[in-house]
């Protein structure tokens, strides 16, 4: 593959434009894809729109001719290799819903050339790649995948947020349609990935994705059953992880939480287990942990009632800030947040909400709760603080003034383990 060949990426997000401007920084020339002008835009004026990429690199890209991002889905037609990184989402009873990705195969099908390698990353079940995808492709270019036309899957493993993960450095599982399939993808990344992983079908590539976000669905949904069980005990779980993480084997630390955010663990589950029953296989275990950690939403809440009623309050007409709307720490991206649920079973309850996020100002428009689109961050002051009956944590951003929020909040539900040190037996001080 030469240098001067021309990747397309398609889907801009948080993981297509990563995935871009690493193509363009390795010398490729990356086309950019995306359905929303917006991000175009923005993009063509070298600017960002995601907390952690910095402009800076945009900015570059843009201006030495390595990267251009446009709506127009015939360009595809120039490229050598088209990449998909589109949303995966859940439909109604948590059955996937492939929209995304087979809008996506429609789109190109006309434009597809003799000779183009096409991935999927997006997380999504075995069979996808080489049946669903391969099928609208195959109907929309009349051209033959694995003989015409390349074909693989090599499942995205991005960390917003987290600094020491480089698109670079993370290991790249690929699998393809063919032998020539996966030789072909393992050309392209090898020209900006350090380490490539190849394993011998695209349904193995796509069972590796669910693997590794089912572990963290399962594991994550043990610790947060421990923290409801340990509660009732008197037992700080915070502390029985932070021992047990001493072990130097056989143990590997999850943390409690609200429940599940992002675009990853809440939702890729799901997919393995509505495949399954097509198999007549039942995924009780998958099932049980999306049970446990569905529910504690509601735990939180029943925590903040007991909060507010240890203090002669309650929750119905008290005022609540949350802080956090994000689904992790240090980042912009708020997809499928626990908070928002949060949110909801607060205003239902009767409470008056208002959140505080350094890194969302303001509420942008989703598929999930759109209904809390253009609220915006309320500012923390001590005056403010004290104005409030109940200051709910959700996600624990660096960015915030804890000490503050310690000093003038009147009380305090914490999810994270934010507060551990700063309020540890204080009166005012809940964990949930």
């Amino acid at each position: 593959m030469s240098s001067d060949s021309l990747i397309g990426i398609i889907g801009l997000g948080y993981v297509g434009l990563p995935l871009s401007l690493r193509f363009a920084q390795c010398g490729s020339r990356v086309l950019g894809l995306d359905i929303d002008p917006t991000k175009v835009n923005k993009l063509t004026a070298g600017e960002t729109y995601i907390l952690h990429i910095p402009e800076k690199d945009i900015a570059a890209a843009v201006s030495e001719g390595r990267f251009r991002a446009t709506t127009d889905f015939s360009q595809a037609a120039e490229c050598n290799a088209l990449i998909i990184c589109v949303p995966t989402p859940l439909a109604a009873g948590n059955e996937p819903d492939l929209s995304y990705v087979l809008n996506t195969g429609r789109a190109i099908a006309p434009y597809l050339q003799k000779g183009q390698l096409v991935v999927l990353e997006s997380t999504t079940y075995p069979g996808t790649t080489d049946g669903e995808l391969r099928e609208v492709l195959e109907a929309g270019s009349g051209l033959i995948a694995g003989v015409d036309f390349h074909l693989a899957f090599s499942p995205e493993r991005e960390d917003p947020g987290n600094p020491l993960s480089d698109v670079s450095r993370i290991p790249k599982v690929i699998g393809g349609l063919t032998p020539a399939c996966q030789q072909r993808a393992m050309e392209v990344y090898g020209r900006a990935i350090q380490t490539l992983v190849p394993v011998d079908s695209c349904r193995i590539a796509e069972a590796v994705k669910l693997t590794e976000n089912i572990f963290r669905a399962v594991n994550i949904a043990m610790v947060n059953e421990l923290k409801v069980v340990y509660d009732k005990m008197g037992i700080d779980i915070w502390e029985v992880i932070a021992a047990a993480k001493t072990k130097p084997f056989g143990f590997m630390p999850f943390y409690p939480g609200p429940g599940l955010g992002g675009h990853c663990i809440p939702i890729d589950p799901f997919y393995l287990t509505w495949k399954a029953r097509q198999y007549g296989q039942e995924t009780r275990f998958i099932e049980l942990a999306g049970e446990v950690n569905t529910a504690m939403p509601a735990y939180v809440i029943q925590r903040c009632r007991e909060a507010l009623a240890a203090h002669g309050k309650e929750l119905k007409g008290s005022k609540v800030l949350l802080l956090g709307i994000a689904y992790k720490p240090n980042v912009d991206d708020d997809r499928e947040s626990p908070a928002y649920v949060l949110w909801e079973m607060l205003e239902e309850a009767g409470a008056d909400v208002v959140y505080h996020d350094p890194h969302v100002p303001v509420i942008r428009p989703s598929r999930e709760h759109g209904h809390f689109a253009g609220r915006l961050s309320v500012d923390l002051s001590a005056e403010n603080l004290a104005s409030y009956d109940l200051v709910l944590l959700a996600t624990n951003h660096q960015a915030v003034d804890y000490p503050l929020i310690a000093e003038n909040a009147r009380l305090i539900v914490d999810t994270r383990n934010a507060f551990g040190q700063l309020l540890k037996g204080q009166p005012h001080y809940y964990k949930a």
